[in-house]
Parts: structure tokens; C-alpha cells; sequence
């Protein structure tokens, strides 16, 4: 699934509770991010990772998806930052931004969310993005919930495969695993793992047809 889960693989080993049977991917996905290191995709420095989100979002410096992840970056950049003590300043200023992100572009990505590469927030406002991990090159429009299925679960959250779609007003909830090329129809309440090139849509979220082009995201 990319860096970003690479990373997360690397973490085996710890054990993970509120995890569903139905994960698919090895459970080393969903080990939480403590938060006390650079979570950035690896092999890439910060400015070329802000470059590369500045073209996502079409190069658009107005765009409030382009900040959030920038600032998204930055937080995880700044924990590369020794020693702590030089740290403290780029901590405020990372919280100062991250929480004007919610306030004034409506959407909340905390640093310790495992997050690809060419990431697009397509649209803005009411986008709570707690995620375990999102993969590559993955697209999440307006008024979208990532998230806790429940209380007696507090650590289990999804993991975004790479290339996935998601509409506007979805819920994804749970230690559940989005396949690869994935497509989450506007409004849908996901709950269970989706197949890699699954369409899906309602409430709870059903198989409608598998993506005809799934042939082309395997090559």
C-alpha cells in the first residue's frame, strides 16, 4: 500500500486489539502511530513532499486541503527536529496551524495519521480524518468521517489502500481495511473491510459492481 504502510509494517510485533477477523491485511496495519517520529513518506525530503501536495491540489495556494496537509507534514517533519528542547517552538506553531485547519477550513487531520503520497482533500469543511493510515494518491471529498466504531475500540481505525475514491458525506468507521482502487459512494457508511477495486455505496455500505478498469490499477 505504499510508503506510508511500509512504515506501519515496520512496527510488527506489538499486539492489536480491537481489530475485526475480516482485516485482510496483516494486522501490523493497524498498530497506532505513537506520534514520536516523522511519519512522512520515506525517500522524500519536506520541501518535495510540498511541492509534490502544492500539484495535487492544482497548484492552488488558496486551496484549504493544500494547507491542512501541508501543516500535516510539518508536524511530522518537526519530530525529526533534535533535540527536543528546539522542538518546542515548532510544536506550538504546528498546533497553532493545525487547530486554525478545523477552525477555518473544517477539517481535522492529526500528524499521527500514516498519510501517502498525492493525497487530494478535493472539497473542504466537516472532514474529521482520523485514520489509522491513508494510502496513495487517494481523493476524499467534503464532509467525510474516518474514525472509531465505538468506545470499547478506541484504537481501531482504518486503513485506506491506494488509489481509493471517497464521496462526499462518507463514513468510514473501524479497524476496517479500504482495498486498493476502491470507490465510496456519497453518504455511505462503511463498517466492514472493502475488496481492492470494490464500488460501494448505502447505508451500511454494499457491494454495487466491481470497477470495470481494475484490470489497468493491477498493471
Amino acid at each position: 500500500m505504499g510508503s506510508c504502510v511500509e512504515a506501519a509494517v515496520g512496527r510488527a510485533g506489538c499486539r492489536v486489539t480491537g481489530v475485526p477477523p475480516d482485516i485482510g491485511p496483516a494486522p501490523a496495519l493497524f498498530l497506532p502511530n505513537d506520534g514520536r517520529s516523522n511519519g512522512n513518506p520515506t525517500g522524500m525530503g519536506f520541501r518535495a513532499l510540498v511541492a509534490e501536495d502544492f500539484h495535487t491540489h492544482d497548484r492552488n495556494w488558496l486551496a484549504q486541503g493544500f494547507w491542512t496537509v501541508f501543516w500535516h507534514r510539518f508536524g511530522n517533519w518537526r519530530m525529526g527536529v533534535r533535540p527536543k528542547l528546539l522542538r518546542i517552538p515548532l510544536s506550538l506553531l504546528y498546533r497553532l496551524m493545525a487547530k486554525s485547519c478545523e477552525w477555518f477550513g473544517g477539517i481535522m487531520l492529526p500528524y499521527t495519521v500514516q498519510l501517502g503520497r498525492r493525497v487530494k482533500l478535493e472539497h473542504f469543511g466537516g472532514m474529521i480524518l482520523v485514520a489509522q493510515t491513508i494510502g496513495d494518491d487517494v481523493i476524499i471529498r467534503q464532509n467525510t468521517t474516518f474514525g472509531i466504531a465505538n468506545l470499547q475500540t478506541p484504537t481501531a481505525r482504518p486503513v485506506i489502500g491506494n488509489g481509493v475514491e471517497i464521496g462526499a458525506g462518507a463514513v468510514i468507521l473501524g479497524g476496517i481495511h479500504v482495498g486498493d482502487g476502491a470507490i465510496i459512494g456519497a453518504n455511505a457508511v462503511v463498517v466492514r473491510t472493502v475488496p481492492a477495486g470494490a464500488v460501494m455505496g448505502g447505508v451500511p455500505a454494499r457491494l454495487i459492481r466491481m470497477r470495470d478498469d481494475r484490470a489497468g490499477l493491477d498493471g
